[in-house]
């Protein structure tokens, strides 16, 4: 018996349908994944589902007795209450007992009087026997696993915060059927992993949107397509959809054809005139009605957005350079004696949690910060196309045209001259949108526009803050395959692993406390070796008390001078680093070719690790090289 039935069901907003007499089922401990474009209908139909709104005909059953919980992709609440209450709400019987208790405990720490005290006890009872707190642990860990302070008011976090506390009401609530639109939006990976484990483990049904395929390959055990109003269900995972799906489109595509070429014919034929007319033609006749009629109501899919980047001119080979750069905010450690090169050609991403300094980092080298120490030295003629998180380089109040081309109606891309007009339609925007403010546009568009106003730039070196959030996937990949064949520098920040599996070739990893350490190739080889670790820390058994013994203080060494072999090799070490300095140029331009990582791990594992050995050995070094300079300067400094 399923938990919901759309029986024929139609939604329209002005004159395009959304949804055309739509029928169908969710079943119990089903994990669905619901795709299509922007705009398609995707939230409207969750909305339907969870009886938010209503279809305009047909019917909408829900099993009764059942429980539904939607996590809406926008999110408006305003309340003063705490996150922990506002959680706790969405519990259907303990909620308001562990709000009040909450509550109280807090009365209690400001008003230390026997009335609170006896008020706290008679809670502590309830809870006790309606075993709260078990359930009280649960809300604890999802707050804690979603970085969220259950003291906060809600009305003083942002908007992307406030979607993290709507997410933890929908998940501790464990509703019969949960709802989440783009559950990924503002998370973390590390966020994001955690909500994989926790719905693989979920034992109610799952219906969700999202634009992160990595969770759509791990959790969907079926995949709802809608398309132009109707919805074709795939009983299959994410891929073998992918694949079903592109052999439908293709046959559709033929079929249509076939279609028009034997309307075309008729068309032909019925302008001859007479013989068309005759009594025993009439039915040919109706049946070109038909097939006019059948045309007419045809909805085609619209066009792909093309998206197109100007490359710019070459930049100088260095393209930045980090020594011993720190920099802290409130004495908290952002950047911790960071050395790092970039070089031109490199593609590099950057993995932390929210609010580790991934941003930080990209404002230090691009000069908009300074380093509190350490210095950091630019390349030449770098031309910097920036796509910030914020998406603060929009203006709101001017139009769509306006903020791509400044008032021209021209834009050139790699040397080319284009109407502003035909360039906004490559990436979807129609007409009637060109001069609407940007204060209109919905979150995908804003990030469909941003990409237009940086694409209409020169650039060899691209700076791609978040530039994957609210984007439909065939928009995503459009732009990871653009990305992939870009043939200047990469800066990405991003926590959709397939989107950095596909594009970068190195990662830089926030660890905490200022640490950024460096990893060859993409996300999943950085999770293999982090993984690897950690199973072999688990392995080792602890050092015993010697490690613990006061070891004698170490007087500081006297200068002294090179020895003769330390002389030679000093001088042979620049030699050496202009070798494997070499090296590594010819391992990362076969790195950084499109196709490499598509290739076997046989072939792609010993590059790879030759690549990781190689920087290992210039580092040691540079930093050799760093300490003989050191010897022979501070004895040629002391002689007289």
């Amino acid at each position: 018996m399923p938990l919901i039935r759309l029986d024929k069901v139609s939604l329209a907003y002005g004159h395009r349908p959304l949804l055309d007499r739509v029928t169908l089922e969710i079943h119990p401990a089903e994990r669905v994944c619901l795709v299509g474009r922007n705009g398609e209908g995707k939230s409207s139909l969750m909305k339907l589902i969870s009886n938010e709104t209503s279809p305009d005909d047909g019917e909408v059953w829900v099993r009764p007795g059942i429980r539904v919980a939607h996590l809406a992709q926008e999110v408006q609440i305003e309340s003063e209450n705490t996150v922990f209450e506002i959680v706790a709400d969405g519990l259907p019987k303990l909620g308001a007992l562990l709000s009040a208790y909450h509550r109280a405990a807090t009365d209690l720490a400001s008003d230390h009087t026997a009335a609170t005290e006896k008020r706290l006890a008679e809670l502590q009872h309830e809870l006790e026997a309606a075993d709260g707190w078990q359930i009280n642990q649960k809300v604890e860990t999802v707050l804690s696993r979603l970085g969220l302070d259950g003291s906060d008011l809600m009305n003083t976090r942002s908007g992307g915060w406030r979607r993290r506390v709507m997410l933890a009401r929908a998940l501790v609530s464990e509703p019969d059927l949960l709802l989440l639109d783009e559950p990924t939006n503002h998370l973390d990976i590390a966020a994001i992993r955690w909500l994989e484990e926790y719905m693989l483990r979920y034992a109610g049904s799952l219906m969700f949107i999202t634009h992160d395929r990595a969770m759509a390959r791990r959790l969907a055990t079926r995949v709802l397509d809608l398309d132009r109003g109707a919805i074709s269900s795939w009983s299959v995972g994410y891929d073998k959809y992918l694949e079903g799906r592109a052999k439908q489109l293709e046959d559709e595509v033929k079929r249509h054809a076939a279609f028009d070429k034997k309307l075309s014919q008729e068309e032909a034929w019925i302008r001859k005139g007479i013989k068309a007319r005759r009594t025993r033609n009439e039915g040919r006749v109706r049946a070109l009605k038909a097939m006019r009629e059948e045309q007419r109501q045809r909805r085609s899919r619209s066009g792909k957005a093309n998206l197109k980047l100007d490359e710019g001119e070459h930049s100088g080979r260095l393209v930045f350079e980090a020594r011993h750069v720190s920099f802290s905010y409130a004495d908290t450690p952002i950047v911790n004696d960071l050395n790092l090169r970039v070089m031109r050609g490199d593609r590099v991403g950057l993995i932390g949690a929210n609010g580790s300094g991934k941003s930080t980092l990209i404002k230090l080298l691009l000069g908009e910060l300074k380093p509190e120490q350490g210095k950091i030295r630019k390349g030449t003629q770098l031309q910097v196309a920036y796509f910030d998180q914020q998406r603060e380089q929009l203006n709101f109040e001017k139009s769509v045209m306006d903020n791509v081309a400044d008032g021209s109606q021209y834009v050139t891309i790699n040397g080319h001259r284009r109407h502003v007009a035909g360039y906004l339609r490559s990436f979807l925007f129609p007409p009637e949108r060109f001069e609407s403010p940007v204060s209109t546009l919905s979150g995908g568009e804003r990030n469909r526009l941003m990409l237009a106003k940086k694409f209409a730039q020169p650039a060899n070196l691209l700076v791609l803050d978040e530039p994957t959030n609210d984007l439909d996937v065939e928009t995503l990949e459009l732009l990871e395959e653009l990305v992939a064949d870009y043939p200047g520098t990469l800066l990405l920040v991003s926590h959709d692993r397939a989107f950095l599996d596909n594009v970068v070739t190195s990662v830089l990893v926030f660890d905490g406390d200022g640490v950024i350490s460096e990893h060859v190739g993409g996300y999943s080889e950085w999770w293999e070796y982090q993984q690897a670790r950690e199973e072999k820390q688990r392995q080792e058994t602890p050092a015993k008390s010697a490690a613990a013994r006061k070891k004698p203080k170490s007087t500081p060494a006297k200068p002294r001078k090179l020895s003769y072999r330390e002389k030679n090799e000093l001088k042979a070490l620049p030699n050496t680093i202009a070798a494997l300095e070499t090296e590594q140029a010819e391992l990362m331009t076969r790195v950084n070719e499109p196709e490499f990582f598509r290739l076997p791990h046989a072939q792609t594992g010993p590059a790879l690790e030759r690549l990781n050995e190689v920087n290992a050995k210039l580092e040691q070094s540079y930093a050799r090289w760093d300490e003989l300079d050191s010897i022979a300067r501070s004895v040629h400094d002391k002689t007289p």
